[in-house]
């Protein structure tokens, strides 16, 4: 682990903090960060940056309770940059976008970028829209007695596959199980962000699984 010395910050003092959530792994914002801001954010556990135009610090969430709780720092090869991964408590924009980088400039033709948010998002648009011929619009209209057999037949069809060894149609199977899961969490209200947290406060613990004999 290095020693907060050996950063480069510019002739400003300052260093760029690239701030990432720690679950979901999206790019929040880039911020700038000072010596002494840095120095708070690690004792505090939130972000703190060095505002450019205000020419001061400002606690990220201190006016709006959009807290950023600091899970780790880390800096690039040449030490004049900063990755900090965080846990937090609202939109990290301004604006109330999840992100600040929601402005697309440029995409290639014929590339799809493809993310279980995005996906939670396209279900969620169509709960919104119900556009006709859409099987997902199918699913949401018919409800979820309707979604959770679907949900019970793909679990079927996941050990089906698996228990012939196919990996491929393994593979292909918990697709659809896992579409299926997404369709009900938004019938239910359930959040990616839900279950990311969810994984994250557990510990996974190896126990021996201890075999008592058996005596007559």
């Amino acid at each position: 682990m290095i020693n907060i010395d050996e950063l480069k910050f510019d002739d400003r003092g300052l260093i760029p903090a690239i701030v990432v959530d720690a679950l979901s792994k999206q790019v929040l914002t880039l911020a700038y960060m000072n010596r002494e801001s840095l120095e708070i954010s690690m004792e505090k556990g939130l972000t703190c940056f060095y505002s450019r135009s205000r020419q001061e610090l400002w606690l990220k969430g201190e006016t709006s309770g959009n807290y950023q709780h600091i899970v780790s720092i880390t800096a690039d090869c040449d030490k004049d940059a900063l990755v900090v991964m965080v846990e937090k408590d609202g939109p990290a924009c301004h604006t109330g976008s999840e992100s600040c980088f929601f402005e697309p400039l440029y995409k290639a033709e014929g590339k799809n970028e493809f993310s279980m948010d995005g996906l939670y998002e396209l279900l969620q648009g169509r709960k919104t829209d119900m556009p006709e011929g859409s099987y997902t619009t199918y699913l949401f209209q018919k409800g979820i007695d309707k979604i959770l057999k679907k949900i019970g037949e793909e679990s079927t069809e996941v050990i089906i596959a698996s228990k012939a060894d196919d990996k491929k149609e393994t593979i292909y199977e918990i697709a659809d199980l896992a579409y299926h899961v997404m369709v009900m969490m938004v019938e239910m209200g359930i959040s990616l962000e839900d279950v990311r947290k969810e994984l994250a406060s557990r510990h996974i613990i190896d126990h021996k699984v201890k075999q008592e004999k058996m005596t007559e």
